[in-house]
């Protein structure tokens, strides 16, 4: 009998040691955001604050951390579209602000193509750890739409406001150690350890003092919780308002209509799939 493939877009897989990991397991689509995945992201990371066990571990299968929304599930909708991606995006932000919450340390590995919504989903680690081949682009203005998933409020806190209006309004793409430089990760690392020291990071952290870590963060995350709710709504309405608009449909069907056409350099693993904003 052949074993059971899982047909689940995230997965929960918990370590020895009190690491729980949070996978994002539909590496075909690039881990694209359409709503089905969207909500099941909602619904495990909320599994997952309920017993986060001592660190939590968020990674993704495949070649992709996350390419962001799944543009073909936004295109085509027409009057509906707006609506549409305003459920993605509550979805979504209901997961990143449950994984913001954790009262434990959240480590995410990072590998590949983050983009749109994808970036937000990364950025919420307490620790960030990217590959080489990791992949930072924003593209939502690109496509006629603002950020969501919280890229808007994480990263001029991360890397300041003149470098978070470059990344935001150019769609500029940054590489791991590009990202490591910035101040956007906290350190960049070959491809092959990538998943060995995300996972060791976080079997650290578990085997930490527990009491004194969950203080930490506490103090680290004071007041910052109830801000990032308010902006993460403010997100939502203002994608799905552009959503709705023509030249958002136009700049989706066009860029979509653009993705089979083959693209030079080392930019093509952001930019593929970018199917992604949300």
């Amino acid at each position: 009998m052949s074993p059971t493939v899982s047909t689940e877009p995230v997965r929960i897989v918990r370590h020895p040691g009190g690491v729980v990991e949070l996978r994002l397991d539909d590496p075909g689509r690039g881990n694209a955001l359409d709503l089905r995945t969207a909500e099941a992201l909602r619904d495990k990371a909320a599994e997952v604050a309920a017993d986060p066990g001592g660190a939590v571990l968020l990674r993704s299968a495949g070649g992709s951390f996350c390419v962001g929304g799944d543009l073909r599930a936004f295109a085509g909708r027409g009057a509906r579209t707006g609506a549409y991606v305003h459920a993605v995006a509550s979805a979504a932000h209901a997961a990143i602000q449950a994984l913001y919450d954790l009262p434990v340390p959240l480590v995410t590995a990072v590998r590949g193509a983050a983009a749109g919504g994808g970036i937000g989903l990364a950025l919420v680690g307490d620790i960030v750890l990217a590959a080489r081949s990791a992949r930072f682009r924003l593209a939502y203005t690109a496509i006629g739409l603002t950020p969501d998933c919280g890229a808007s409020w994480f990263l001029p806190r991360l890397v300041g406001p003149r470098r978070a209006a470059d990344l935001i309004l150019t769609n500029r793409v940054l590489t791991g150690d590009d990202a490591e430089r910035w101040g956007l990760v906290s350190r960049c690392v070959d491809d092959g350890e990538l998943d060995d020291a995300a996972h060791r990071a976080a079997a650290d952290l578990a085997a930490g003092a527990g009491d004194a870590l969950r203080a930490a963060k506490g103090l680290l995350r004071a007041g910052a919780g109830d801000d990032l709710r308010r902006h993460l709504d403010e997100e939502a309405r203002s994608i799905a308002a552009l959503a709705d608009g023509p030249e958002a449909q136009d700049r989706m069907a066009s860029f979509l209509t653009a993705r089979g056409r083959p693209k030079a350099g080392d930019d093509r693993a952001a930019d593929r799939e970018s199917e992604s904003v949300s």
